[in-house]
């Protein structure tokens, strides 16, 4: 063991990095495999055992183990290579523990995001994408760019207002649908069907999706059918906020025909 570095502080920043790269969407066997590789790394037999919602460190053949509770967040993959990034350089010892120490607590309090001209320019491009593959009218693609922004924005805007899970991605939904039916029903786009499926590919929890399928292979099936669960949790809400935009608007409009 390297006496250099106590028992103690390095049980602490494991734990940190499994739970910076947990709650950034690192599938358990690369937050396992990483904790692991740092503590041999450092002349200790560290043990690694995670879930989707706790982190169990400790030193084999020891009683102390530490314990931290983990809640799922947004995914930030840069946080995820960043820590990867930092964890092989101290595996082969670029830098030193103290290094590592410092950059973890970096990596931890920064905040990684883009600006909003940014990320609403990829909703939109993300948008458009499927409409080729619709083979779509021109028209029918420039609205579902703005369809998807508004769409996003929707979802992104009121999620921090929202405190009830999975509303804020209904709420997407809801403004997806809402639009795309409306535009159709004004003789503005050809297929609102098109639209919808197109438009809401910003809300799909693609790497929800893939980060189940990765850890059911992996055979950690807790954690896989938890983050699967979660992802068809917010489908099923883009899928009812979808329905309920498209109803709503083919009742507005029934009542100005019947009005008419």
């Amino acid at each position: 063991m390297d006496q250099s570095i106590s028992e103690d502080e390095l049980i602490a920043v494991c734990g940190k990095v499994g739970k910076i790269l947990l709650t950034s969407g690192a599938e358990t066997s690369r937050v396992e495999g990483t904790v692991e590789y740092i503590g041999r790394a450092a002349h200790y037999d560290i043990s690694c055992h995670a879930t989707i919602t706790a982190l169990f460190v400790g030193v084999k053949n020891q009683t102390k183990t530490h314990l931290v509770k983990v809640r799922l967040g947004d995914f930030n993959l840069e946080k995820v290579d960043e820590i990867n990034t930092m964890s092989r350089k101290f595996v082969t010892g670029q830098i030193d523990f103290a290094e590592l120490k410092r950059t973890i607590d970096q990596i931890d309090k920064k905040v990684i995001d883009f600006t909003w001209p940014e990320k609403v320019f990829g909703a939109a491009m993300v948008s458009v994408a499927p409409m080729l593959l619709f083979k779509a009218t021109w028209a029918d693609l420039s609205l579902a760019f703005f369809v998807g922004i508004f769409g996003y924005l929707a979802a992104a805007l009121s999620s921090p207002r929202i405190k009830t899970p999975y509303v804020a991605a209904g709420l997407g939904g809801f403004t997806v649908g809402f639009l795309a039916a409306v535009l159709q029903s004004l003789g503005i786009a050809t297929n609102a069907g098109n639209i919808i499926v197109s438009a809401l590919m910003p809300l799909v929890p693609g790497v929800a999706i893939t980060n189940s399928f990765r850890e059911i292979i992996d055979r950690n099936t807790i954690s896989g059918v938890v983050r699967a669960v979660d992802a068809l949790i917010i489908a099923g809400s883009i899928g009812a906020g979808v329905v309920l935009g498209v109803g709503l608007s083919g009742i507005i409009f029934h009542l100005i025909g019947g009005g008419l």
